[in-house]
């Protein structure tokens, strides 16, 4: 096997691992902020330990997520210094401001945050989680920056061989940032509110500290309702901009390897031949896809084989057609994973207005094996991003193939693939291991199993 080959599964596993992080740190740090803010304004203790209980999760899966950060960056240098050279010129600014004011903004304030209960005033308390959640969301509004001039360039000059920044602003107002950004954060926001969800079903079965957590499972089912169902209405967004600019993966996304008919069904399922560019058993929905991607029943999409000839007259001689099958399926799972968290949130939010949440096990059950909704749809979407813009690094611009490391080798590539996946695997054991002992120990350790003490019984 080739260093690309490596070199490609080491970007892959490093950058899912680290993006099982990033978004709960934002949910939480958003949800964290909200509960203290009811805290402040109402002065109600329960949502003061609600935030003190929450935030020690918090905290485990900030200070995992920083670790993973740094050891992905240390590939870029190893495996990709082609790549690396290529966008360096037009990376620097938008990955500076992110380490030198968004990062050091959130943790700055995480520490007052911290260290700073009953130190300083409720307001300057408070003040400091909303700056982290800011400075959280500034991270990944620069980091997609960077991601979006992978999928769509725009903002540079081409001088030497290499992409130079022309214009920041034109960087920064990448129509694909602005579709892609709102959908990743709403998607942490759902995260981070099914994941509190998910942990307070689980200590409502055991019957721990009640008050507290079915608080917290109505708050994040708050969150989580209309965070999912914007995630899912900018997704539609972000889709139809992909029939726009990235026409190949919106077809490979559909396994469409020829141009539809004016009423474009949207499949279902299908498999998928890639050797024979033919699908067979495909169950397939009436104007689906035309609605998909114009908002009404009519409407063209450009399938792969088409576009393959019109990239070669563009780009050169080469294969132009992404991994289908996982560019399709990724898509699908990603969807169905979205519909089950809108169906899930909404029902949740009723028993829990209704009060009915102790009379439905079998559904809080449920709510406990949900938490992993969001982290599998996170994952399929990214992959269908990256791996529908297959074969470029940078769409139009440079190949994958010609981004990785010339004097790397296949073993050296391995070796550290090898060595990162020792080191991740020791630290997601670790994480887990932390989360539960809290998670056990509950927000009163010396009794877990009291009500907190708080008998009152708190509203939003």
């Amino acid at each position: 096997m080739s260093n690309l080959f490596f070199a490609r599964t080491q970007f892959g596993v490093t950058t899912v691992y680290h993006f099982l992080y990033v978004p709960m740190t934002i949910g939480l740090a958003f949800l964290l902020a909200l509960m203290e803010t009811v805290y402040f304004r109402t002065g109600n203790e329960t949502y003061k330990k609600m935030t003190q209980f929450w935030g020690k999760l918090f905290l485990i899966n900030f200070a995992v997520g920083v670790v993973t950060g740094i050891m992905q960056e240390f590939q870029f240098g190893m495996n990709w210094s082609d790549y690396s050279r290529f966008v360096g010129d037009v990376f620097g600014a938008p990955l500076a401001v992110e380490a030198l004011a968004a990062f050091f903004l959130e943790s700055t304030f995480l520490g007052i945050w911290l260290f700073g209960w009953d130190k300083v005033s409720k307001g300057v308390h408070l003040l400091s989680i909303w700056l982290v959640f800011i400075g959280t969301t500034l991270s990944a509004f620069w980091i997609l920056t960077a991601n979006s001039f992978m999928q769509e360039p725009t903002g540079y000059a081409m001088r030497g061989g290499h992409a130079e920044m022309a214009s920041f602003g034109a960087l920064v107002t990448n129509m694909q940032q602005w579709f892609e950004f709102p959908h990743v954060l709403f998607a942490a926001l759902t995260t981070g509110a099914f994941f509190i969800t998910g942990v307070s079903a689980y200590q409502l079965i055991k019957k721990r500290a009640v008050n507290i957590f079915r608080t917290s499972f109505q708050v994040a089912a708050i969150v989580g309702v209309v965070a999912s169902i914007l995630t899912a209405v900018l997704g539609h967004d972000q889709a139809q901009h992909i029939v726009r600019a990235q026409p190949m993966k919106m077809a490979a996304s559909e396994a469409l390897w020829n141009t539809s008919p004016e009423h474009a069904p949207w499949t279902l399922f299908t498999v998928i031949d890639t050797n024979k560019k033919h699908n067979t058993a495909a169950i397939k929905i009436p104007y689906g896809l035309s609605i998909l991607a114009y908002n009404q029943p009519t409407g063209k999409v450009q399938g792969m084989n088409q576009l393959q000839a019109q990239y070669e007259k563009k780009y050169g001689p080469g294969n132009y057609i992404p991994p289908v099958k996982t560019t399709f399926w990724s898509f699908r799972i990603m969807v169905l994973a979205g519909v089950l968290m809108i169906l899930f949130s909404l029902y949740g939010l009723y028993l829990s207005i209704k009060g009915k949440l102790k009379e439905h096990p079998f559904f809080l059950k449920i709510m406990i094996l949900s938490i992993s909704l969001p982290f599998i749809a996170n994952t399929t979407g990214w992959l269908m991003t990256e791996i529908g813009r297959q074969p470029w690094a940078v769409f139009g611009l440079l190949k994958t193939a010609s981004g990785v490391s010339p004097t790397v080798t296949a073993g050296m590539v391995l070796t550290t693939l090898l060595g990162f996946a020792l080191v991740y695997l020791l630290l997601i054991m670790t994480d887990i291991f932390l989360f539960v002992k809290v998670i056990k120990d509950g927000p009163d350790k010396e009794n877990p199993d009291s009500d907190a003490a708080d008998t009152t019984v708190p509203s939003l």
